[in-house]
């Protein structure tokens, strides 16, 4: 079982949220997750992304892989400075 963190889509039409989940690589984008770890939105000026740390550190420990799109808003928001996308 791959595991990914990535993001999946919340929020209604032209108003993105989005969800900071631990799921199967073979899932879709919406579809089934292991655990939601944290919320991004877009759309706030600050402090737009919020994670559960422990939990996030725990996924990775034990191999997740976290997407381009999650390791890039992490590290801009200063919450993981030793980011490694899979």
């Amino acid at each position: 079982m791959a595991v990914r963190i990535r993001l999946q889509r919340r929020g209604s039409k032209k108003r993105p949220v989005y969800a900071i989940v631990a799921a199967e690589q073979t899932m879709p984008r919406d579809g089934r997750f292991l655990e939601k770890l944290g919320v991004y939105d877009p759309r706030q000026e600050a402090n737009k992304a919020t994670v559960r740390g422990e939990r996030l550190a725990y996924w990775l420990g034990v191999g997740a892989r976290m997407s381009d799109t999650v390791a890039a808003v992490l590290k801009r928001e200063g919450l993981l400075p030793n980011v490694q996308a899979g």
